[in-house]
């Protein structure tokens, strides 16, 4: 089966590329610079030059191969406008150009918009509808495809897709630390996030890829509920540092924009994913990863 993949040399879509490719699987990857494009080839993917704007490569992308995965996300945290457009596009043009073929189009999502009181499950509907909400209501775009005959399947990323190298929300909050000289929880900490290794995670997307019905909500998520204050803990320890409580109308002066974020409390279930992918992670959990100290090294 040749796979296109959006974000292939992404932080996640470098892992899914790897584990599709150690699985017999050809790829197309999305690169939009000649840096990206080589760490493609190196691992022996194709290439398809272009980026998220190019809804014409996307098309082409998603018609010349058996399936699609999209991973790619601006993630402009200033301009949240900009990434919900760009996202929301991006779905409907490989939507459209998947219609009628039954060929599955994966995508990937988030675990917010929790329920209070519980940890979202698979069998939660997104709350997220239209251009102006969160990823441009991306995943319920993709799910509308269904009924025109293309297998869109939701993964639902944990906040941290973590491992050595990341660069996404929780190396944000080491360097706030770094930056302040105090390492922060927001509030008691009590608040919880959800986890997940990055090589876990690219499996969850390879089986959903090949076990999933279309119209199926996936969690990639390792571990359920870590309390923030657990995070903010281990990073104390690796950096030597104070832990402290910040209070939510600082959230944003310590850890900048993801401060909002970062006070959630989004437990999030993945119980239906393992017993419909057979899927257990096997990969370091968040803390483990944070104890080894990758995170401290840069």
């Amino acid at each position: 089966m040749r796979v296109f993949i959006t974000g292939a040399s992404g932080w996640i879509g470098s892992a899914v590329t790897d584990e599709l490719l150690a699985n017999g699987y050809d790829v197309l990857g999305l690169a939009r610079s000649d840096e990206s494009a080589a760490r493609l080839e190196a691992k022996g993917a194709q290439v398809l030059r272009g980026d998220l704007d190019d809804l014409g490569a996307l098309r082409s992308g998603a018609s010349d191969t058996d399936a699609t995965i999209h991973l790619a996300n601006k993630h402009d945290w200033a301009h949240p406008e900009v990434s919900n457009k760009a996202e929301r596009e991006a779905v409907e043009a490989i939507g459209e150009a998947l219609a009628g073929s039954n060929r599955k189009f994966l995508l990937a999502s988030g675990v917010a918009g929790a329920v209070p009181g519980r940890s979202l499950t698979e069998n939660d509907a997104s709350p997220f509808h239209g251009l102006e909400s969160p990823r441009g209501g991306s995943e319920n775009r993709a799910l509308e495809f269904v009924e025109q005959g293309v297998g869109a399947v939701s993964v639902r990323f944990a906040p941290t897709v973590h491992g050595a190298g990341d660069k996404g929300f929780v190396k944000f909050i080491v360097d706030a630390a770094k930056a302040s000289g105090v390492s922060g929880y927001i509030g008691d900490g009590t608040n919880h996030w959800p986890a997940v290794h990055r090589t876990d995670a690219a499996r969850v997307v390879r089986l959903g890829l090949e076990k999933a019905a279309p119209g199926t909500l996936l969690h990639a998520i390792g571990e359920e509920a870590i309390p923030t204050r657990t995070i903010a803990e281990a990073i104390g320890r690796g950096l030597g540092l104070p832990v402290e409580s910040i209070a939510s109308e600082d959230a944003q002066a310590q850890f900048g924009t993801i401060g909002g974020f970062f006070g959630m409390d989004i437990p999030a279930s993945s119980a239906i994913t393992r017993q419909l992918l057979g899927w257990t992670p096997t990969g370091p959990t968040l803390i483990e990863d944070l104890d080894s100290g990758v995170y401290f090294t840069s």
